[in-house]
């Protein structure tokens, strides 16, 4: 794709925000890539990260949803991978978790999405290099933007 380029926008500056991140690590090495970029991103950002493991994709919204509930932390990074399958699984655990990520940040939650969702291992791994577009990193930063409007807006 040859000529086409992308926008980012400046990671803001949180000084002393806590930052959850939430990873379902089925793919580990992917998900190991996800957290480093995301955990970069966010102590670029001045802000401290902590993370937390659960069995799959569909789990990490439940996961933040009870976090946020404990008011402990003020932005959340959402990290997995979800391969495509021989199956319909393959689709539900991408719509059902994208949407009830999607209802915590209707719902005021701070939260950015880096949960991969795949045809192949590979445009996972491409996805995930440390040294390439990691969008770990830019699950955090998507998340501290949020932070930063929600604490503009009151």
């Amino acid at each position: 794709m040859a000529g086409i380029s992308h926008h980012a926008l400046e990671t803001p500056s949180v000084p002393g925000a806590k930052v959850l991140i939430v990873v379902a690590p089925y793919y580990k090495d992917i998900a190991d890539d996800l957290v480093a970029g995301a955990r970069a991103e966010i102590e670029s950002a001045g802000a401290e990260a902590e993370v937390i493991e659960v069995p799959g994709a569909l789990e990490v919204p439940t996961a933040i949803g009870l976090a946020h509930g404990s008011g402990r932390y003020d932005a959340f990074v959402a990290l997995g991978c979800v391969i495509r399958g021989e199956t319909t699984h393959y689709e539900t655990v991408c719509n059902d978790s994208s949407r009830a990520l999607q209802m915590l940040g209707l719902n005021g939650v701070c939260i950015g999405n880096g949960i991969l969702t795949v045809e192949t291992y590979d445009q996972a791994a491409v996805r995930a290099a440390p040294d390439a577009q990691n969008k770990g990193g830019g699950a955090a930063a998507a998340a501290l933007h949020m932070l930063a409007l929600k604490r503009r807006f009151g």
